[in-house]
């Protein structure tokens, strides 16, 4: 019997890409996978079959399976439609929550800053989309819940650079995106519709810049080699 049923181990293959412990388009070894599972292969391939409709890994008869890249054209999209889809999520969820669903939101964002504050950055970057994922589904909203769980998995996979800060000044990001949650289930919870997209628009623009490091990183200082050095090695 396998260890692992199919439900768990779709669980567990989309903790490790969002953690990035499988990276970015990573080639997935199905031999590999059906032993750390003990799962047969038909199982696991529909496990793999339903993770690339959620659009965690892409599939071809030739290569197999493999991570979701990022590339430049997925990225570019990324940072222009975030915002939009965040923005318009966030006023809906306003219209449409449920007592039970701003109960769900608050477990989601004590968890979440449980993570955050412990420098725990893979459990923060997890509850993180758990928390976006719960205002989602608050907006009741077919298209956008959609959209939104797939912007995510990007989201969730660069704010592993956030929740990694290089510096004291860094870290106060982290803590600041704690009180930005809470404000924005205040907002949510009291049906504001403009403060919940501006808080919304806030966060975004908290974490963008870090973000973008997972992408463009810190280029070489220019003294790397010096002037003179580098007539030489010419």
């Amino acid at each position: 019997m396998s260890r692992f049923s199919k439900s768990d181990c779709l669980e567990d293959l989309r903790c490790r890409i969002l953690s990035t412990e499988l990276e970015p388009g990573l080639d997935l070894d199905e031999a590999k996978l059906s032993q750390q599972y003990e799962m047969s292969r038909t199982p696991l391939r529909e496990v793999l079959q339903r993770l690339q409709g959620e659009g965690f890994v892409v599939m071809s008869e030739n290569r197999g399976a493999k991570v979701a890249s990022m590339d430049i054209a997925v990225l570019r999209t990324f940072f222009q439609t975030a915002p939009m889809i965040y923005a318009n999520v966030a006023r809906l969820a306003c219209e449409n929550r449920t007592g039970r669903q701003i109960d769900a939101l608050k477990t989601a964002q004590l968890a979440f800053s449980t993570a955050a504050k412990s420098s725990d950055a893979a459990a923060a970057a997890l509850a993180n989309h758990q928390f976006h994922a719960t205002i989602g589904e608050m907006a009741h909203n077919t298209y956008l819940v959609a959209s939104l769980a797939r912007l995510q998995i990007d989201h969730t996979r660069m704010s592993q650079t956030f929740y990694r800060p290089a510096a004291a000044s860094e870290a106060m990001l982290v803590l600041k995106a704690v009180e930005q949650h809470d404000a924005m289930i205040g907002a949510i919870e009291a049906r504001e519709g403009a403060l919940a997209i501006d808080f919304t628009l806030q966060h975004w623009d908290l974490s963008r810049d870090r973000m973008e490091r997972f992408v463009r990183p810190d280029p070489l200082p220019v003294d790397v080699i010096s002037f003179k050095d580098r007539t030489n090695a010419l």
